[in-house]
C-alpha cells in the first residue's frame, strides 16, 4: 500500500486497544509511512509482523514502542490540540525501553526519512513538554 500523502511504501501494523483513541479514525489497524512517518486508518489486518527497521535503524523495531511512538510523531502536527494524547504516547514509548527524544534525534539526521513536520523544531518543543 502506498503513503496517502507522498506514495512511499507503508507498513501495515496493529494498533493495540489502549491506542486506538489516539489513532486517525480509531482504527484497529493503521498504516506508516516509511519516508514521511504518516500514519493512516487501514481497514483490513496485518498479514505478519511489522517490520518497523523499513522506516530506519534508528526507528524502534519492537511494536510496544513503535506504534505509541509512531502515533505521537502524527499527531506532532499540532502539539497544542495533542498534548494530553502525545504525553501519553511518549510515556508510553519510554516505559518500553525506548528513549523518544533520541530517536526523534537519530530520524532527523536519517536522509531517507522526510516527514511532514519539522522533526528538530518538535524535537525541541517535545522536550519542554516531557520535562
Amino acid at each position: 500500500m502506498a503513503c496517502t500523502a507522498c506514495s512511499s511504501p507503508t507498513i501495515v501494523f496493529s494498533i493495540p486497544e489502549e491506542y486506538r483513541e489516539y489513532a486517525p479514525g480509531e482504527s484497529p489497524t493503521g498504516t506508516l509511512c516509511t519516508r514521511c512517518l504518516t500514519v493512516d486508518p487501514e481497514g483490513g489486518s496485518p498479514l505478519e509482523e511489522p517490520d518497523f527497521t523499513r522506516v530506519s535503524d534508528a526507528y524502534p523495531t519492537a511494536p510496544d514502542a513503535a506504534v505509541p511512538f509512531a502515533l505521537a510523531v502524527d499527531l506532532c502536527s499540532s502539539l497544542a490540540t495533542n498534548r494530553a494524547a502525545i504525553e501519553d504516547l511518549l510515556e508510553a514509548v519510554e516505559r518500553a525501553g525506548t528513549d523518544p527524544l533520541l530517536v526523534l534525534d537519530r530520524l532527523v539526521d536519517d536522509p531517507d526519512v522526510e516527514p511532514t513536520i519539522d522533526l528538530e523544531r518538535r524535537r525541541h518543543q517535545l522536550e519542554q513538554l516531557l520535562y
